[in-house]
């Protein structure tokens, strides 16, 4: 069964850093766009980050400011996203979202429905808080 898990998440103080990992499972990555996306409490998912399947495109939501990097090792079958200063706005679950990538997306994915979506994660937890 193809999957997706993410692994990395916990409990920083603000101003703190996390590294999250997207990992598949019986299927490879290599043809695949990834988008980080997150639901904090009360809010609705959005996305954080996207990452086309050679990582030669990244996208960020504009909120972030420079403060998250997203990347990729296709020999891992692997996806990460670093966050740097995390702020409690921050906290939420953080799910990761692969899509079959295609060169007429040009690597240009925040505006993509969550529908094309094929595969997604279970999400893990990231809570900033002091």
């Amino acid at each position: 069964q193809p999957q997706l898990v993410e692994s990395g998440g916990g409990l920083v103080q603000p101003g703190g850093s996390l590294r999250l990992s997207c990992s598949a499972s019986e299927f490879s990555l290599d043809s695949y766009a990834v988008a980080w996306v997150r639901q904090g409490p009360g809010k609705e998912r959005e996305g954080v980050s996207w990452i086309s399947s050679n990582g030669g495109s990244t996208n960020y939501a504009d909120f972030l400011k420079g403060r998250f990097t997203i990347s990729r090792d296709n020999a891992q079958n692997t996806v990460y996203l670093q966050m740097n200063d995390l702020q409690s706005e921050d906290t939420a679950d953080y799910v990761c979202a692969a899509l079959r990538d295609y060169s007429y997306y040009d690597g240009n994915y925040k505006l993509l429905p969550w529908s094309v979506y094929r595969y997604w994660g279970q999400g893990t937890q990231v809570t900033v808080s002091s």
